[in-house]
């Protein structure tokens, strides 16, 4: 089954996003137009042949830091290669923009995407204490080719 990624809205963000058990806040147009509004971004959502099964967004923190906020996939089509698909595909885009470091937070809790991230050459950059070690964020850096 052919797995296709491109560019998305809020509108599949929110549909996709009931599908992802992991996500802590609840993922509607007014939190995304509060966390993107006035800043360039890039949604990415994927889908396997014609359902709509994941999602990534990121935006600019300058002009050569691009943040990787938040992804995911829907429960049912995990491990098929959907959310490396998605995080290539961000890192290839925010290349081609010109930005130089991709910035991104995860949690223990997610071991899978920790994995993922050292697996593709992310390296922990810093944490945030949470006062629990399943709530507190690492903090990964990527610098992307030139």
């Amino acid at each position: 089954m052919a797995i296709t990624i491109t560019t998305g809205t809020f509108k599949d963000i929110t549909a996709v996003s009931k599908h992802i058990p992991e996500l802590l806040t609840t993922i509607d147009n007014q939190a995304l137009d509060s966390r993107l509004n006035n800043k360039k971004a890039l949604i990415l959502v994927a889908y396997l042949e014609d359902t709509l099964v994941g999602f990534k967004i990121g935006y600019e923190q300058s002009t050569t830091q691009f943040y990787s906020w938040l992804g995911g996939v829907h429960f049912k089509y995990r491990r098929r290669g959907i959310a490396k698909k998605l995080l290539i595909q961000q890192e290839q885009w925010a290349a081609e923009q010109g930005y130089t470091h991709i910035h991104v937070k995860s949690m223990n809790q997610f071991p899978q995407m920790l994995t993922m991230l050292i697996t593709n050459g992310y390296h922990i950059a810093g944490y945030v204490d949470k006062q629990s070690t399943m709530l507190s964020k690492i903090k990964f850096l990527k610098q992307l080719a030139k």
